[in-house]
Parts: structure tokens; sequence; C-alpha cells
């Protein structure tokens, strides 16, 4: 697939690119709609502090962890159309919420529900990958990811000048939010007729069951298990930041730590429902799947997309800091880190699908960031500003890359439930900025630095152990094992006893 192939709007699947990577951007543009207009919301809301924005952003990211899974899971069972255009239409409720919020308690719950959009990323991750073959998957997933994730670039250039240009007055804010809040409802109820789940009635295949990740082995399970407490788990650091900035109580975050708990239970007894008669079954042999390789790519999305975000967050004040730049010259040039996502996260999914082997790519990029992290704990302010720029661009393309390269490899591992697989990894992204956040507190932007390499290394050398080249990586067609093909048999019977 080359980039003049993306003119093609007339080709089916061209077109499908481009109404899902929209709805993307629209989904990030939403969430990240409070930012930009943080200033507007100080000055017009006299009982709001920065504490209070704050608490909001920590709230931001609460429930897009869980609510990956849940998608992923929602995914494999419903398809991608039904689920993202609902996702659209019922997040806009919690937007119109934040919008016209006149309490803590409306602002807070509003910004919490609405934090769940995050998930959207995944729903395309498998819309993307029901329209693409294989050896194309690569630069496609990565076209559509690096667009989407401009949303929340775009939100910060356009939504001051909306509030305040557009619409003025003390409460131009409001009407900005609501604005993106109904575009995005609007488009859910477009994408849910302008679009299907891949070229035929074929390409979605469903799940047995849609409550837990399928596996190939008992030993397979247990890692699942393993694997999936730190996903609700990390949960509890967000609970003590909260705790600590004196917005939740004692026996509020006792109560909040106990939920987390049983929502473990609960995943993990799913797990083993869902598991444990299929393996005693057994499980065919043209329908296994290396979990492992699951596993290094959770750690590839941690590495890298946790760090984007927290480098990020943390970026414009080290430049500021460091070389004595204004506020806003070091915002700018902080930007570039994000605005490298265009095309080196493409360039990711393309040089993937090029190079025939995904596995070697995988851990170029991951053995990159590693390096790049490493030049920028080094920077200080004897060096060259316009040297720092072009580091922290280098390790920018690294970073962005490796994220297409991922999600280049995630829809080859197992088709059937590619949903729950790209849930998992996108969860574990949100994970390491949770985790990279919170250790950044503690530590100096040097220090920081170091440590997001050493994340990088050590994803390159679980990906050295554990990933496998996907069997049919380059192939026309994704592979059909025999329970496809039975799941398949059985839902025509069904369809037809329904007729």
């Amino acid at each position: 697939m080359k980039v003049a192939d993306l003119f093609k709007v007339r080709t089916p699947e061209i077109r499908a690119l481009h109404l899902t990577w929209i709805a993307f951007f629209i989904t990030f543009y939403v969430w990240f709609n409070m930012a930009p207009l943080a200033t507007s919301m100080l000055r017009d809301v006299d009982w709001l502090t920065q504490d209070h924005i704050r608490l909001f952003a920590i709230c931001n990211v609460a429930l897009t962890i869980p609510a990956r899974i849940i998608v992923g899971m929602a995914l494999d069972r419903f398809g991608p159309r039904r689920v993202f255009s609902i996702l659209m239409v019922v997040m806009a409720i919690p937007a119109l919420m934040f919008a016209f919020g006149n309490s803590m308690t409306q602002l807070l719950v509003a910004r919490l529900v609405l934090s769940s959009i995050g998930a959207s990323f995944v729903v395309g991750i498998h819309m993307t990958a029901l329209w693409f073959k294989p050896k194309h998957i690569g630069f496609a997933e990565g076209f559509y990811a690096g667009w989407g994730n401009f949303g929340s670039a775009a939100a910060a250039m356009t939504l001051p000048t909306i509030a305040i240009v557009w619409y003025g007055g003390d409460e131009g804010w409001r009407w900005a939010i609501a604005q993106s809040a109904f575009v995005m409802a609007a488009y859910g109820v477009f994408y849910w007729f302008a679009i299907t789940d891949g070229p035929d009635a074929t390409s979605h295949r469903k799940t047995r069951k849609a409550m837990a990740m399928e596996v190939s082995s008992w030993a397979d399970m247990v890692k699942l298990i393993l694997w999936t407490i730190p996903l609700v788990g990390v949960l509890a650091i967000l609970v003590w930041r909260i705790q600590n900035m004196g917005f939740m109580s004692t026996t509020a975050a006792v109560i909040a730590y106990l939920a987390i708990v049983a929502i473990v239970i609960y995943q993990v007894v799913q797990i083993i429902r869902v598991n444990v008669p299929i393996l005693r079954k057994g499980v065919p042999e043209d329908d296994k799947y290396h979990f492992n390789s699951v596993a290094a790519l959770n750690t590839t999305y941690f590495a890298n997309f946790g760090a984007e975000l927290a480098v990020i967050s943390m970026l414009p004040m080290f430049f500021e800091q460091t070389w004595g730049l204004s506020a806003a010259a070091a915002g700018l040039i902080a930007s570039s880190f994000a605005f490298v996502n265009l095309v080196a996260r493409p360039m990711g999914g393309a040089v993937s699908d090029r190079m025939g082997n995904r596995r070697f790519v995988m851990l170029s990029y991951m053995f990159g960031i590693g390096i790049g992290f490493t030049l920028m704990a080094m920077m200080n302010s004897s060096w060259p500003l316009i040297l720092a720029i072009a580091i922290t661009i280098f390790t920018s393309f690294f970073v962005q890359g490796s994220e297409g390269a991922t999600f280049g490899i995630i829809p080859s591992i197992k088709r059937r439930i590619t949903g729950q697989i790209s849930g998992m990894a996108g969860a574990y992204g949100n994970v390491g900025a949770v985790v990279y956040l919170t250790i950044f507190t503690f530590v100096t932007p040097t220090q920081f630095f170091y440590i997001l390499a050493a994340g990088a290394f050590f994803s390159w050398l679980v990906c050295f152990i554990w990933l496998k080249e996907p069997e049919g990586a380059f192939a026309d067609e994704y592979h059909i094992s025999s329970v496809d093909r039975m799941i398949a048999e059985q839902e025509q019977l069904k369809a037809e006893g329904k007729t």
C-alpha cells in the first residue's frame, strides 16, 4: 500500500479508513477538550481552583483503562460499527454534562464517565483490521492512529478560538465544549449508516464468549490472569493520588480499593469460566496462538505510548526551565514531540509492512526508543538548543513509529480476538502513563528520561525472548481456523432459525 492510495476515496477500504480515522479524531478532540479551556473555566467559575483542574485531569484518564478492556470484548461480539457509533452518541452525554455543569460533583462525575471515550482507539484498530489485508495492515493502522491522535492537538489549537471568537463572553468555553459534543453525536449517527464491518458479511468473526480472552493452554491462562491484574490494579494509584490531593476521604478511598479488588476478582473468574471448558475439550492446533506475543506487545505499548503521554505532560516545563525559554516558546518546541505523530506513526506501520519481518521492526524501534531517551537524559543547558530539539524529534520518531509497529502485528496474532488483544495492549499504554507520571513526581527530569529508557530496553528484551513473527503476517488473507468456521456455521444456523 502506497501513500497515493489514500487519495482513492472511491475504493471501499480507503473510504472506510477515512471514515474511521475521522471518528477517532473527533473522539480524541472531545476527550481533550478541557485542557485548552482550563484558564477560561477558572475565570468564569469563581469556586473552581487549580487543584480542581488537576483532579479533573486525573479523572480524564481514570476509566480509559477498564473501558478499553470492556470495549475490546464488545467489539469481538457486536462488531466495530455498532460499538463506535454507540460510543460516540453515548459519550456526548457526559461531555454536555461537563459543558453545563454548575457543581463540583457534576463536573467530576461527567469527566470521570467521559474518560471512557479513550477506548475509541481500539474500536478503529479493529475496524481497520477488518477492511485491510495482512500485508497492508501496518500502514493502514498507523495512518488511522496518527491522524486520530492529532485530534488532541487540534483541540488545543482551535477550542480557545472557538470559545473566544465564535461565542465570546464568560461562558464561551461551555458552548465550545458543547459544540464538540454535538458534532461527535451527529457523526456517531452518520457512522452507523456510512460503513459496514468489513467488505463482506464474513469479515467480522464472533468469539465463542466475549467475557474474557480465549487462550490456547493452561499456562497461557495463568499468564492472562497475571497480565489482567495490573490493568485494574493500576486504578489504585489514581485513588491514592486523589486521596493525597485531599479530594477523597479515607473511608471513600477504602471503598474504592475494595471495589478495585472486587473487579479484579470478577475478571479472574471470567477468565477461568471462559477458558476452562475450552481447554478441557482441547484447542485444535490450527486455532492456537502464542499468548507470549500478546504479553510482549503489552510491554511495547506500556513503554512507547505510556512514555508519550508522560513526556508530553512534562516536556514544556523541561525546556522552559533548562534553557530559560518563555512558556510559549517552550510549548511550541515541546509540541514537536506530538506533531511528529502525523508522519512517524504511519511510517512505523509502513516499515513493518515493507521489511517483511514485523518482529525485527518492532525490536529495532524499541531499541531506538531506549537510545533516544538516554540521549535526552544527557541533555542540559550547555547543549545547543537546536541539538536538543533534534534529539527530541529523533526520539519521537521511534516512539510514534513503534506504536504503529505494535498495531501492525496485533491483527495477525489471532483474528477472532483482535478486539480483545487491541484492548489489552491499548490499556497497557494508559497503565504506562499512570505509572510514569506517578514516578515523575519523585524524580528529576534527567532521572525520568533514564527510567523511560530503561522501560524501552526492558520491553526490547521481552520482545526478543517472547515475540513471535505472526504466521501469515504478509498474506493476502487472514488465517481462518476450524473453530472460526464452526462459529460461523452456528451463527448461520441461528440466523436461519430466526428467519
